[in-house]
């Protein structure tokens, strides 16, 4: 992994090797922190760009106000020290860690006075789910592990003890020789992957689980922004994992896994078992709006 020169902490840029908590930090122990993944690309003019920061940062303190944590800064702040972040980087390009976490203090499940502490780290992300599976389709399997239920993980947040769910679904079905786990919500619907939003579609027709259990994505809105202005018809419904089967297509959307085609689920093909017509469009007009090419979209680039 390539590195940041530097990591924001509570208002200060720090060295990278530097930038250390202490072994009580109550968010290492049990897992009340909110985190947001954001990515800044490098543009076609040469410029780098982050990708819809207003909207992460949104997302960041609505995960820590549903926790029951203050952010001891304001929005503009943590923009504008994610800005500062990048750029001290050193990185023309990278992925960006803000995070939102308890420090030392009291020790047991209620934690008291312990401060809140922010960081931002930066550090540079490839394809998460490789470059072969970007351009060819990755193989995915359902998982054992259902997504957590509404009303016990806070399923609208992003919080870093949500993500137990998430890591044991993935060392589930990677062990098991798959690239990436779809979870079912705890009614069997299909609910999103281990750190993706799921898109399929059939005949023409673009469909995604609904607001639900999953965590509303960022890219998952950009996607749905960019469908519905070509004029694909789009709808946010449940589906099964059997009408996942019997998909044309289907891709996982995220700001790690970007626009990911999925090739395989559960051992079935899905359509010709490579990336099909509507994920290569959506694709393509994907990375051509966080790479500043197409300028409709440009209110989502904070250029450096």
């Amino acid at each position: 992994m390539e590195k940041g020169k530097k990591i924001w902490m509570d208002g200060k840029l720090v060295d990278w090797d530097q930038a250390n908590v202490h072994i009580l930090t109550h968010t290492l122990h049990y897992g009340l922190g909110a985190f947001e993944g954001i990515r800044c690309y490098r543009c076609e003019d040469g410029r780098s760009a982050i990708f819809r920061l207003a909207e992460h940062t949104d997302r960041l303190f609505d995960s820590s106000h549903i926790a029951m944590i203050e952010i001891p800064f304001t929005r503009d702040e943590i923009n504008d020290a994610t800005v500062e972040t990048m750029k001290a980087s050193g990185l023309k390009d990278g992925y960006i860690r803000p995070i939102v976490y308890l420090g030392a203090g009291s020790m047991g499940v209620y934690p008291k006075s312990n401060p809140v502490r922010v960081a931002i780290a930066v550090w540079a992300w490839g394809a998460y789910l490789g470059e072969e599976g970007l351009a060819n389709g990755i193989k995915v399997k359902v998982s054992s592990f259902c997504r957590t239920h509404v009303n016990a993980g806070m399923t609208k947040a992003k919080l870093s003890g949500n993500y137990i769910n998430s890591i044991l679904a993935k060392r589930e079905v990677v062990a098991a020789g798959f690239d990436e786990a779809v979870l079912l919500d705890t009614e069997g619907y299909v609910s999103e992957g281990s750190g993706e939003n799921i898109f399929m579609v059939k005949d023409g027709v673009l469909k995604t689980t609904p607001l639900t259990s999953i965590l509303k994505g960022i890219t998952r809105d950009s996607v749905m922004k960019i469908a519905r202005d070509k004029g694909i018809e789009i709808k946010e419904e449940r589906f099964t994992r059997d009408e996942l089967y019997t998909a044309d297509e289907a891709f996982f959307t995220g700001t790690a896994a970007e626009i990911t085609p999925i090739s395989e689920v559960d051992l079935r093909k899905i359509g010709a078992g490579k990336p099909g017509p509507v994920t290569k469009e959506i694709q393509k007009a994907f990375f051509d709006t966080v790479k500043g090419k197409n300028k409709k979209y440009e209110k989502w680039l904070r250029y450096l």
